[in-house]
């Protein structure tokens, strides 16, 4: 069985997961990147696998919650440039998931995130500060953004770790703080919430599973709040360097672990 049930959980466990929740609020609506200390948190409580399913929904939730927060500030043409690539990774990364195990899952990913953080390190220090989201539009643009989008579709598809891919994307595209917020809000909606048929259809969403996130979604909201008060306080640069940050924790986590 791949589903994971509220009663299989200890005390100690449910509070790391209660946690990782308000994580996943915080991230969405504050620093994008933290997410994946809450895909490690859930990847450590529960098996690799059955982890994807249970926090997929929390995602959905805290997803909700960012788009009503910052849905005046999604940049429309970056993102129907970006959903055919991501799709076509969501497939790739669903056949990835018949056959490989939690091992080569957590390996995978851990290595793509350290390489994009790399990169977008590399580019930020290189490119003009000036640059707006529509430069995108160029022919080098388009490319990096189906890049993009197929890693991004693929992370997401096989460990909810497309945040840190997207982060990375759209700060080397040039986004600053409110419009990376709002576009990356409307992507995971949009793109989580295309997963679920593709995560049932693998087992690892179903009712004892909803459950469990049930109990978990509560916590979500706090964390949003918190997010929300924070981003204002937050600067640009420190914005981006939390954002690289947190993707470089959560990849060495998956790769140590």
């Amino acid at each position: 069985m791949n589903t994971m049930t509220l009663w299989d959980i200890s005390p100690w466990g449910f509070a790391a997961l209660a946690a990782a929740a308000l994580l996943v609020g915080f991230s969405k609506t504050a620093v994008s990147g933290a997410n994946t200390v809450s895909l490690a948190i859930f990847a450590a409580v529960l098996p690799a696998r059955a982890s994807t399913g249970v926090l997929l929904p929390i995602l959905i939730v805290g997803d909700v919650l960012a788009v009503l927060t910052y849905r005046r500030h999604a940049h429309w043409p970056t993102l129907w440039r970006l959903f055919p690539a991501v799709a076509a990774g969501v497939v790739v990364g669903t056949l990835f998931l018949v056959w490989a195990d939690d091992a080569v899952v957590r390996t995978s990913i851990g290595a793509i995130l350290l390489l994009m953080a790399a990169v977008t390190v590399w580019r930020r220090r290189h490119a003009d500060r000036d640059d707006e989201p529509d430069a995108v539009t160029t022919r080098a643009g388009r490319m990096k953004a189906r890049s993009y989008g197929v890693l991004g579709g693929f992370t997401t598809m096989v460990a909810n770790a497309g945040g840190p891919v997207m982060s990375m994307y759209l700060l080397s595209a040039g986004f600053r703080k409110l419009g990376f917020l709002g576009t990356s809000a409307f992507f995971f909606l949009i793109v989580n919430v295309s997963k679920v048929p593709f995560s049932a259809g693998l087992g690892l969403i179903d009712g004892r599973s909803l459950l469990l996130d049930a109990a978990l979604a509560v916590f979500v909201l706090p964390g949003a709040v918190i997010g929300r008060w924070a981003v204002d306080r937050i600067n640009q640069r420190l914005f981006e360097q939390l954002v690289i940050a947190a993707t470089v924790v959560g990849a060495l986590q998956l790769l140590l672990r």
